[in-house]
């Protein structure tokens, strides 16, 4: 038996427990730093499967690390299992239907990530064991990719020191190995603080807040004309100071997320939309004080391992979707633009079928247009281990990342399938990188080359610690 129909053969007997735990997961959606009972899942199906585990690592009280193996090389597997805001939605309905007003929803597919990674994890255990192989495998239980930056929390904690290669996937509409292309980020809060007075009767003796933070942002907005076409701000007022318009506002926040293609252009960048802040105070005689709440690095690739994740793809084929599967794809479709279908198809530089609902092929290597893209905190760990990860087709093609229309289908058989498509992809390259010690040492050339002066400044500073929720309660905290 090939090594390729042996792990696949794990990941098969292993499946049907993972989409238990992908579904239980969609059903309790939970945001970032919240995930209590998402880690729970986790780390309960960890133990069952013999995993050593270690919960609260890093400080966080919903991330956890579970190992198995002895000695030899370690090959990390990435899940994620956060939720997004506002996107409540029932399962298997092509329509917009939320099961909570205002609820969370899994509109990224993490309730999938995780489970699949961890299936995957799973898989190589077993195939260690069974072929007295040595190495050790862990699945790293990530919380908060959804603006959180807990990968960059755990790599500042020195949980990747000793890790070899990481390998992870992401929920996709294609298969395939894309550009490890994503943008470097960092979050920011910008608090103004002024002098409340009365707006009609006393309007001298007060320093808007709230005009400062309205002068930043027209400033920050001048700067895109001068900022690297490959560079993104946005930005969100979370504290307008009040509701009250005869009452000079004296405290107002404003959050910011800059990205760039590079951690130091995307650091230089910052430091801009800093001054322009300083500026907005001095003009409103307010003060302002920023901090730094997350961050990530953009993803530094690794060509031998891409290779090897491709080949291993293209070993095992494209996923397989029956006609129930395309049927309810298509219904999705039909709540979408052709617009949608058509980007879909141009972030992977490919050309539109608009008659096909879902993936049947595999992407070629490297697909993608490289200017679509967002930031994602598996960045941060790219730069201190080779990293490695894949698309995994889980829903219809022109389906809208963060959208009701990709929670609808995040517990459907065709997203299962998807996941199970995407463990065999990353549980046949992770034997593949044990069996063959000279291709962690080609992955690990390639890192250093790479590497080769371009210093490593973790985007979350010392003493920025992660933003835990209120409901987590104080026994909960680190």
């Amino acid at each position: 038996m090939s090594n390729e129909a042996e792990i696949w053969t794990h990941v098969d007997r292993l499946s049907p427990q993972f989409r238990d735990l992908s579904d239980a997961v969609w059903e309790t959606p939970e945001l970032n730093y919240g995930e209590i009972r998402s880690a729970a899942a986790h780390r309960e199906m960890l133990e069952k499967a013999g995993f050593r585990v270690s919960a609260g690592v890093a400080g966080i009280p919903t991330a956890l690390v579970g190992e198995a193996g002895e000695e030899g090389p370690v090959i990390a597997i990435l899940g994620e299992y956060d939720a997004l805001p506002g996107l409540s939605q029932e399962s298997g309905v092509a329509e917009h239907r939320p099961i909570e007003k205002g609820g969370a929803g899994h509109g990224c597919g993490h309730n999938l990530l995780g489970a699949g990674s961890m299936l995957a994890a799973a898989a190589v255990k077993d195939w260690l064991a069974a072929n007295g192989i040595k190495g050790r495998v862990r699945y790293y239980g990530c919380p908060a990719e959804e603006g959180g930056s807990a990968k960059g929390f755990m790599v500042r904690a020195g949980l990747f020191d000793d890790v070899d290669i990481a390998i992870s996937w992401h929920p996709a509409p294609f298969a395939g190995v894309n550009k490890p292309i994503s943008l470097a980020c960092n979050e920011a809060l910008f608090t103004f603080t002024g002098r409340a007075a009365h707006a009609a009767a006393s309007p001298e003796l007060g320093r808007s807040a709230l005009d400062a933070v309205e002068l930043m942002n027209v400033g920050v907005n001048y700067m895109r004309e001068h900022m690297p076409s490959t560079a993104r701000i946005h930005y969100a007022v979370i504290d307008s100071g009040g509701v009250a318009p005869n009452v000079v506002q004296p405290r107002a926040v404003v959050r910011y997320l800059v990205r760039d293609r590079e951690l130091p252009s995307m650091q230089a960048l910052l430091k801009r939309v800093e001054k322009v802040a300083e500026g907005a105070a001095m003009m409103t005689e307010t003060t302002v004080k920023s901090q730094i709440v997350s961050g990530d690095g953009n993803l530094i690739g690794n060509t031998p391992l891409e290779a090897l994740m491709h080949r291993e793809l293209e070993q095992l084929g494209a996923p397989t979707f029956d006609e129930a599967d395309r049927a309810f794809a298509k219904d999705i479709q039909k709540t979408l633009s052709r617009e949608d279908i058509e980007a879909a198809y141009a972030r992977f530089g490919m050309e539109p079928r608009l008659d096909v609902p879902l993936c049947d092929a595999i992407t070629p290597l490297g697909a993608g247009d490289g200017t679509h893209v967002g930031s994602t905190d598996v960045g941060t760990v790219s730069w201190v281990v080779p990293t490695v990860q894949m698309r995994g087709a889980t829903y219809a093609i022109g389906t809208p990342g963060h959208s009701w229309q990709l929670v609808a289908q995040g517990k459907m058989p065709a997203a299962h399938k998807g996941m199970t498509h995407a463990a065999k992809v990353m549980a046949a390259t992770a034997t593949a990188l044990f069996s063959d010690p000279s291709e962690i040492e080609a992955a690990k050339a390639d890192f250093a080359k790479r590497r080769a002066g371009r210093p490593f400044v973790n985007p979350i500073p010392d003493g920025v610690e992660p933003e835990l929720p209120e409901s987590v309660s104080e026994a909960q905290r680190p």
